[in-house]
């Protein structure tokens, strides 16, 4: 067990804490940016479904080689990901079935395959089986520099395709229909998306695991989501978010010797999810509860306002005593709503008598008729 300053330093000193780190990080960054594509686009289970469909081509590719080679077995992956996701775009578009149907059709045949192949490779006199089962939930000690330089190939690319075709994935995301009628080519357009996905996916499996790498997808772009409205804004705040999963994720993992980096990494992208749903300004929940209380609170003056306007409006002098013997009988009030409509000028009080003020009555008056105009 080390502690955060010693990670810190090893990360400069250390080959495997520096490459675990910068790994991780890149890799929650491409995650992040890729999964506001999924996540915008209501496919939230594609992630899931790619993942668990990429472990039979993990298991096959051994079977052809035998041999662990990291590359193969990828390669494999990446070919039953690929496979994957084109049965769930047919089965979407030739039949009457929905998306989120395919994906768990999918998801579930692959995986229970994948498991199959495994079980059966456990039971094969091949000595190099012994860690095939790291894929499930991941294993990060073994990322190699190799591993980074293509982790970072595929981010630059990913960006570069991002950047060249923006206006109309933008177009594609919020109105595919609009897309087509501009001549754009939607089928090519969704390919490169879902293929960028599942290659992130592809990368992300030493490190997290088929049965995790779906939240390291979503849970960027979910928390992203909560900050913005812009896809820009939020595809950058994605990438910053997973990248940040990524490096404080391996750091915990790193300051207890038997935690797993893969799931410390998920979780720690859960809670900025959590953190995202409380404390965003336009939509966390926390600030949700603030606006609605202060809403209710306006709510109540401007009833208290319109009711005390309803029983003084039959005198001319509002502060006679009459009018204030009559204002303090009425019960649609509370203290609470009196001081704040004398810290706003609106009523004047008086020991335990009130009255309003001129500018009370004119605002009151105003609001009685908006009232009145709206039950009429």
């Amino acid at each position: 067990m080390i502690d955060l300053v010693d990670y810190i330093e090893q990360i400069f000193s250390d080959y495997t804490f520096r490459t675990i780190s910068i790994g991780t990080a890149v890799l929650g960054a491409v995650c992040g940016m890729l999964g506001c594509f999924a996540v915008l686009r209501k496919q939230s289970l594609l992630g899931d479904a790619i993942s668990h469909a990429a472990l039979p081509g993990i298991a096959i590719a051994f079977l052809i080689t035998g041999a662990k080679d990291n590359s193969t077995l990828l390669l494999g992956a990446l070919i039953s990901g690929l496979l994957g996701a084109y049965w769930i775009k047919s089965i979407t578009a030739k039949t009457h079935l929905k998306s989120d149907t395919a994906l768990g059709l999918i998801l579930s045949l692959f995986f229970g395959v994948g498991m199959l192949l495994l079980t059966f490779i456990q039971k094969q006199p091949n000595a190099n089986q012994a860690g095939l089962d790291k894929y499930l939930f991941g294993q990060a000690a073994t990322l190699l520099e190799k591993d980074i330089w293509l982790m970072i190939f595929v981010t630059v690319i990913c960006l570069l395709v991002l950047l060249l075709f923006w206006k109309e994935f933008k177009l594609l995301l919020f109105d595919a229909d609009y897309t087509k009628t501009l001549g754009f080519n939607i089928k090519l357009l969704d390919v490169l998306i879902t293929s960028f996905i599942v290659i992130a996916i592809i990368l992300g499996l030493q490190t997290v695991g088929v049965v995790l790498m779906s939240a390291l997808l979503l849970a960027p772009a979910a928390a992203a989501r909560q900050w913005t409205n812009s896809l820009g804004v939020m595809v950058v705040i994605a990438g910053v978010f997973g990248a940040l999963s990524g490096v404080l994720g391996t750091g915990i993992s790193a300051m207890q010797s038997n935690l797993s980096t893969g799931p410390v990494i998920v979780l720690v992208a859960s809670v900025i999810v959590l953190i995202s749903f409380v404390f965003s300004p336009s939509r966390g929940l926390l600030f949700k509860e603030i606006r609605f209380r202060k809403n209710r609170n306006d709510i109540k003056l401007h009833k208290t306002l319109a009711f005390m306007y309803d029983i003084a409006k039959s005198h001319e002098n509002i502060s006679h005593p009459h009018t204030i013997k009559i204002l303090n009988n009425f019960q649609g009030y509370t203290k609470k709503s009196l001081y704040k409509l004398e810290q706003e000028g609106l009523i004047k009080i008086d020991g335990a008598n009130w009255y309003l003020t001129e500018e009370g009555f004119y605002k009151a008056k105003n609001l009685y008729n908006q009232n009145v105009s709206l039950d009429d």
